[in-house]
């Protein structure tokens, strides 16, 4: 059994494996990550004989989840994965490939592992990660924009009166002023996922990710498909890779 964790910038996901499949555990919020919440979540399961990690939060989280597997497990083996410029097939567009996202590598790594055909993957979290891998397998490269939550809050640190809200709206022309942030928001992100598919192949496979996904998806004007555990799954890759 191996235990895969993915340290976002909101949240730490984390799942075992077994047989080849990933079953996930509770989520948990980056700011309620600390020792006592970190044993809770996995003092239940198996020892696993492998721990890898991709983290995209920051260094003393890193090192905290380290300490604790290492307090639980003694001798558990942890693999802190890095982008690589080629590796399980997919090619990396980036000119210094290390400076790639670790979570976006792992999506496209499993993207091209599950479909081999041309994909768009977007990660709608924190920010809006969008990238593009052709049919041989070569990342096109990506944009990044604000994600929703970030968009809202600087609409309300930059101006004097606009509300932040999180609440949801009916979505279109609104009459007031949070229901036209949350409407205005949608469709920045809405317009940036739609507009880079007009310009790639029709067979291009949409694929979302993030805790705002399903919200996105809603709205779209194109099939997708919804991996919330996207790069658990990468991980998995990585450590069969290893094997």
């Amino acid at each position: 059994m191996n235990l895969l964790i993915d340290m976002g910038n909101t949240r730490l996901k984390w799942g075992i494996t077994t047989g080849g499949q990933i079953i996930t555990g509770q989520s948990l919020l980056n700011t309620r990550i600390n020792r006592h919440e970190l044993i809770e979540l996995w003092k239940g399961i198996r020892p696993p004989r492998r721990l890898a990690v991709s983290c995209v939060s920051a260094n003393r989280l890193l090192e905290l989840v380290q300490s604790v597997a290492f307090e639980l497990w003694l001798d558990v083996d942890v693999i802190q994965v890095k982008p690589q410029a080629q590796a399980f097939g997919v090619i990396n567009a980036y000119q210094q490939p290390e400076k790639l996202g670790v979570d976006r590598w792992l999506s496209l790594v499993a993207v091209w592992q599950q479909f081999h055909q041309p994909a768009c993957i977007v990660d709608c979290g924190t920010a809006i990660t969008v990238d593009l891998i052709d049919a041989d397998g070569r990342h096109q490269g990506g944009l990044i924009s604000p994600g929703l939550t970030l968009m809202k809050k600087s609409l309300g640190q930059g101006t004097e009166a606009l509300p932040v809200s999180e609440a949801s709206y009916a979505f279109g022309l609104a009459n007031f002023t949070e229901a036209a942030i949350y409407s205005g928001t949608l469709t920045a992100a809405i317009g940036l996922i739609e507009h880079v598919l007009a310009k790639h192949p029709e067979n291009t496979q949409l694929i979302l990710t993030g805790g705002d996904a399903e919200l996105i998806a809603g709205q779209l004007d194109v099939v997708s498909i919804i991996d919330p555990d996207v790069v658990l799954r990468g991980l998995l890759c990585v450590l069969e890779g290893h094997a």
